[in-house]
């Protein structure tokens, strides 16, 4: 059991280096420090800590950093959840200033995360996968464009613009989608280009620019089956100095190319993880944590938000920003289902 003077003084260490990336020393910590300590007395402190594995020494400084361990003692114990009410507002009008689809609400979010923490984040989307085709409806738009809806047994819906090379009629849009809603309903999402192939030469006996419409869906069907992946913000690792080494840098640029990885860490319990390097087997870097916080699509679906960096992250604040992303994402997804149901 740690005394609230060792506590006090790690849990500043801790800040205080995810802040500036140097190791904190005594006479630092004396002006940090909300209570009244001498030099000696917070050395003293220091070793205690060191010695029970929450703080390690550098062999370039007399100052303290946190271990693996440190880490994992700090945001179990010590970790406050904050988020500043203008980020909050920030966020929300980012949503607010449009109607996005699926997909560019995903990519909005893993966007916004990169550029509010300055690390790299992944986000996962929601698998279509185990889910059936349930029905398509196609709108014109003009004669050489289209919005086609897909929409699933689990409520998923995915919206496709086709802009065709040539004038494709009104007629032959209602017949393709007539043919496709009769002979595609039920069929696994990851199965529908296959069974699309089959009935190739349906739509050729009924619709005159059946090779422009059938292209289209089967590329439209193919994005809308494979994995949901984005990341962005690869190059804010090139400013942390944990991989300043080129060694360091492509084994972490390596990682982010790996999405078997992300969705290996995604299969975790309760709504947020904190993996920190050392501690899971899937992370082969010792100095990399991700940080997860799951959203919850509908009853079935759900996708997941991941920060990745360095283990000297400001765990408060992104496990903070995190939260409350996941939370307006569910917030859209919700009033896109009740713009749908009320049309």
């Amino acid at each position: 059991m740690l005394t609230e003077r060792q506590l006090g003084i790690f849990k500043t260490i801790v800040d205080e280096f995810t802040k500036s990336a140097e190791p904190v020393g005594s006479k630092t910590l004396m002006d940090l420090l909300d209570f009244t300590c001498s030099s000696a007395t917070i050395r003293n402190e220091m070793a205690v800590l060191e010695e029970i594995g929450l703080l390690e020494k550098t062999h370039t400084s007399s100052g303290r950093i946190p271990s693996s361990k440190g880490y994992r003692f700090y945001v179990e114990h010590l970790m406050e959840h904050q988020l500043d009410d203008t980020v909050k507002n920030s966020l929300q009008a980012v949503f607010k200033e449009r109607h996005y689809s699926m997909d560019e609400i995903v990519q909005k979010s893993c966007d916004i995360l990169s550029q509010m923490t300055s690390l790299t984040s992944v986000v996962l989307g929601p698998e279509s996968k185990c889910q059936t085709l349930q029905h398509i409806q196609l709108f014109p738009i003009s004669e050489r464009s289209a919005v086609a809806v897909f929409i699933t047994d689990h409520g998923h819906t995915e919206n496709k613009t086709f802009q065709f090379d040539t004038e494709v009629g009104v007629e032959d849009i209602k017949t393709c989608c007539a043919l496709l809603n009769d002979k595609l309903s039920g069929i696994p999402i990851s199965e529908v280009v296959e069974k699309m192939k089959e009935i190739q030469p349906l739509l050729a006996s009924h619709v005159a620019r059946h090779e422009v419409l059938f292209e289209a869906f089967v590329n439209a069907f193919m994005r809308f089956a494979t994995e949901h992946v984005y990341c962005s913000g690869q190059s804010n690792m090139l400013y942390q100095p944990e991989f300043a080494d080129i060694e360091k840098l492509k084994e972490i640029m390596k990682m982010l190319e790996d999405s078997s990885l992300f969705r290996q860490l995604a299969n975790h319990e309760g709504d947020v993880a904190i993996e920190i390097g050392g501690d899971n087997e899937l992370l082969t870097m010792n100095d990399v944590s991700v940080v997860s916080s799951k959203f919850k699509i509908n009853e079935f679906e759900e996708g997941e938000l991941m920060i990745v960096g360095p283990t000297r992250m400001q765990y408060s604040r992104i496990v903070s920003l995190m939260e409350y992303m996941s939370k307006v994402i569910e917030d859209m997804y919700k009033s896109e289902r009740t713009d749908r149901r009320s049309t």
